[in-house]
């Protein structure tokens, strides 16, 4: 029996992710790390408050098998440039050093189609420089997930994708080979993929979101 680790269970892949495991034999052990508690009562669920600012009051309950980091923010929400920095870039690398000091042997983060660590959008290149620090790290198994415009319902909303995803969808009517991974996807699949990928053994560290859809289907 496996314990999962979660960062970001109130977000739109983290709940599903978490609706999922519940349900799964795999796992007897889930931890929430959160800064709200949330109204959830279950036996396999330990919640674990977090002040995402000082990670060493939590680093000796960062232990278990898979660690599903899910945590990411927009500039609306945090507009502030050092704060922005710090959760896109700075928590997923600190977080995951101290996940592979207490020997967590599986990591798996959300990062986003177009990531580039080069790339003139500060979004963008935070995540592709994050995703570069972590496979440095030296996990036993990283996996980086690169899903495309999420397809969900969100508790904020997002005008962004209110706009964009309509228009995507058309256009992926059009999307043939290597242009499918820009084509939107259903949240649900994603939280689907992610833990087929924790589960089973890939060459590949990075799914693009064509990779997502058709490992997603099901489990």
């Amino acid at each position: 029996m496996k314990t999962a680790l979660i960062f970001g269970s109130s977000g739109l892949i983290g709940s599903n992710i978490l609706n999922i495991l519940i349900n799964d034999t795999r796992y007897d052990k889930i931890l929430l790390f959160v800064r709200t508690k949330p109204n959830i009562n279950n036996s396999k669920i330990e919640i674990i408050d977090t002040d995402f600012s000082n990670l060493d009051l939590i680093k000796e309950k960062i232990k278990g098998d898979d660690c599903f980091f899910c945590i990411g923010t927009t500039h609306k929400d945090t507009p502030d440039k050092i704060e922005y920095r710090r959760i896109e870039y700075e928590l997923p690398v600190n977080l995951a050093k101290i996940a592979k000091f207490n020997s967590v042997k599986n990591f798996i983060y959300v990062s986003s189609i177009g990531a580039n660590a080069n790339s003139s959008s500060t979004y963008l290149k935070n995540k592709g420089q994050a995703e570069e620090e972590l496979k440095q790290i030296g996990f036993s198994k990283l996996s980086i997930v690169r899903p495309s415009f999420l397809i969900g319902n969100r508790e904020t909303f997002r005008i962004g994708e209110f706009l964009g995803i309509p228009i995507m969808k058309f256009l992926s009517l059009f999307f043939f080979g290597s242009l499918q991974k820009y084509s939107p996807i259903r949240v649900e699949k994603v939280a689907r993929a992610m833990i087929k990928i924790a589960s089973e053994k890939y060459s590949q560290i990075t799914f693009l979101s064509d990779k997502l859809e058709e490992l997603g289907k099901k489990l």
